[in-house]
């Protein structure tokens, strides 16, 4: 399979380097011609005011976003989340707008506030994962048919509705690799 990582700007080569870990291809995705021949996208952790600004400037936002609404697999990470919710809290500036979640911006606090923990996520792995969680927003609201994947003190970190998954953290940051089986499966069964 051939997968994108949008690489407008963020941590995009970590996730091209778990595809490729994993047998598959992963492709830096900057233009819309490139999502012609991907089986599915990841949105990459970065600052969600910039990459939405380029996802306008390169007029590529429309376009992913229909082809996201037509069922084409997606992941958010950290700020990925943040491109795909309806809602953002305390904030006008809306991006995909194709999950029906809300969020909240940089929700841990500052770059020192930042931390690593160890989670079993049953959807994902009967054993512990690392979770990265740097500037980390997290879900306040699910709406429709969203699907909580895992919680942390109460807050949702994950989630998924349909071909969209969102995580609050960075699994591309460690070396576990069972996030990224788990998004290449949803994108090989669509």
């Amino acid at each position: 399979m051939k997968i994108g990582v949008l690489a407008l700007q963020g941590g995009v080569i970590e996730h091209i380097h778990h595809i490729e870990a994993l047998g598959h291809e992963g492709i830096g995705i900057k233009n819309i011609d490139q999502l012609k021949d991907i089986q599915g996208i990841i949105l990459p952790g970065g600052e969600s005011t910039t990459i939405g600004k380029l996802l306008r400037e390169t007029n590529m936002l429309q376009p992913l976003r229909e082809k996201i609404l037509s069922g084409f697999p997606v992941w958010g990470t950290c700020a990925g989340m943040i491109l795909l919710a309806r809602d953002i809290e305390d904030s006008t500036n809306k991006h995909l707008q194709v999950m029906d979640i809300k969020v909240k911006r940089n929700a841990y606090g500052s770059q020192i506030d930042s931390f690593k923990t160890s989670e079993i996520i049953h959807e994902v792995s009967c054993d512990p994962i690392p979770l990265v969680f740097i500037r980390a927003p997290f879900i306040t609201d699910t709406f429709n048919n969203v699907e909580v994947l895992h919680k942390i003190h109460g807050n949702v970190v994950a989630a998924r509705q349909n071909n969209m998954l969102a995580t609050s953290f960075h699994p591309e940051l460690t070396d576990n690799l069972e996030f990224h089986k788990y998004f290449l499966n949803m994108c090989s069964h669509t």
